[in-house]
């Protein structure tokens, strides 16, 4: 059962990729979108029996690389960190799936989108269930290749070819940073296996856990996008509208993530490292809201929101509070995914037009779409008793509570990001909706809500900014 909610996506991915043209586009829409949903069940069953009875489970396959010292095997692993990873990615993937049946509906090349983001699932589910760096490795760059494709959808536009070409060198320089990690792993324990490095971190040098730290902490910077590696994010943006919602919610963004809160057995031993992370994701979050308050762009606004949000989460792990960065992770996937699609399904009804300063007065004719993006709003400014003030408010509490310089130092900057991201987010709402109508009014003559295909994403996105 456990191998199967990674053979699922990537079974859809191929099928869609190699037969989409004898299958249809509406076969290729049935294909993918039930192969993801029988993953997410599956997931499902598994974050229960793993993540709630506490039973995890390990698969070995084969060997794969036997040569004297080094040995590297197929291995897979499915521990409390490993399910809950699997939660958003495949819920939101399953989510934009069906909303993508009808948002591209008229595009020619469906079934290629459709491989892509079957694929890109996939490699994030290797990505996290691995049991050694070197499987987890296969995942990144998989990732790493796949999100090229994806903002490249529409290759024939030169802005987004400089997006992709940006996104993947930038992400090569985390990239060197992590396999020179890899390769100092080696040289201390001998292993790539999480077991081994993990039970044999606490007898190590401070200095060599302090060097493998931050080489590590190269790698996640790239992908999640932390400074001074975080131009490549808003940049693209140019990626249909999905794509910036699968990338940038649950998927790409957080594999960084999940590399230090995965590594927390080696960084918890160097007090210098989590000292540098504190401060990078904390000037991260506090740059990138002040960038967020000047945009003009509705997607970029978004995008930024992103990057200072994963500022937050760095944060928290530089804070040792690795549980509380997971939980701001799943937290934040499902309302970042909600103002996504919101903001896709207002440019979509709007004439393709992203400009906030040319709209206004759309609440009259999105309703439904005004509602779900308050909602992912209200929870990203952390409002009491929705998703995100559950994770967000107790990093900047725990901030707070540590006596130390870094400590103090998050705690002002947090706080003052959240201040910044109340006032940007209302900002965008009364802009798009609220003011007077800026736009052309041809357009607000044919602007409407969407399909069922999409308002059924929103509707489920919004119960879980509220309830999860």
């Amino acid at each position: 059962m456990y191998l199967s909610i990674l053979i699922f996506p990537l079974l859809a991915s191929f099928v869609s990729g190699f037969l989409g043209r004898k299958i249809g586009i509406t076969g290729s829409h049935i294909l993918t979108c039930t192969c993801l949903t029988i993953s997410s069940i599956l997931a499902t069953i598994a974050f229960y029996e793993v993540g709630i009875c506490g039973s995890p489970v390990s698969i070995y396959l084969f060997s794969w690389i036997d040569s004297e010292l080094m040995s590297i095997s197929w291995e897979f692993l499915f521990d409390q960190l490993t399910v809950s990873m699997f939660i958003p990615v495949l819920y939101i993937s399953t989510l934009i799936h069906i909303y993508t049946t009808s948002y591209l509906s008229e595009d020619p090349h469906n079934q290629r989108f459709f491989s892509y983001l079957s694929l890109f699932t996939f490699f994030m589910l290797l990505l996290v269930s691995g049991a050694n760096y070197f499987v987890m490795f296969i995942g990144w760059e998989g990732i790493g290749v796949v999100s090229y494709l994806l903002i490249n959808f529409y290759y024939t536009r030169i802005q987004a070819n400089k997006a992709a070409i940006l996104a993947l060198t930038m992400n090569r320089v985390g990239d060197m940073g992590l396999s020179i990690g890899f390769f100092a792993l080696f040289a201390f324990f001998g292993s790539l296996d999480y077991s081994t490095i993990f039970s044999l971190a606490s007898y190590m040098n401070e200095t060599a856990l302090t060097i493998i730290s931050l080489l590590l902490l190269m790698g996640a910077m790239a992908k999640s996008a932390q400074i001074p590696l975080h131009s490549w994010l808003p940049g693209s943006m140019e990626a249909p509208t999905p794509v910036s919602a699968l990338l940038h919610a649950a998927t790409l963004v957080t594999a960084g993530l999940y590399l230090l809160v995965r590594s927390s057995p080696i960084l918890e031993y160097s007090p210098t490292a989590l000292l540098i992370i504190t401060l990078i994701g904390s000037t991260t979050a506090f740059f990138a809201a002040t960038c967020g308050l000047v945009q003009n762009d509705l997607k970029r606004i978004i995008a930024f929101s992103t990057i200072s949000q994963l500022g937050y989460m760095v944060m928290a792990v530089g804070l040792s509070q690795y549980n509380v960065a997971l939980m701001h992770v799943v937290n934040h996937a499902f309302f970042k995914a909600l103002l996504f699609l919101g903001a896709g399904a207002v440019i979509h009804s709007f004439a393709d037009e992203q400009d906030i300063r040319k709209m206004g007065g759309l609440i009259k004719f999105l309703p439904f779409t005004y509602t779900t993006m308050l909602i992912g709003s209200l929870s990203l400014l952390a409002t009491p008793w929705l998703t995100g003030f559950y994770s967000k408010d107790l990093i900047i509490e725990l901030a707070f509570g540590q006596y130390a310089f870094s400590g103090i130092y998050a705690y002002i900057l947090g706080s003052l990001t959240a201040g910044l991201t109340a006032f940007y987010s209302f900002r965008l709402i009364s802009l798009v909706f609220l003011t007077v109508p800026n736009g052309i009014k041809k357009v607000y003559l044919n602007s409407h809500e969407s399909n069922m295909a999409v308002v059924i994403p929103l509707a489920i996105l919004a119960l879980f900014s509220i309830f999860f």
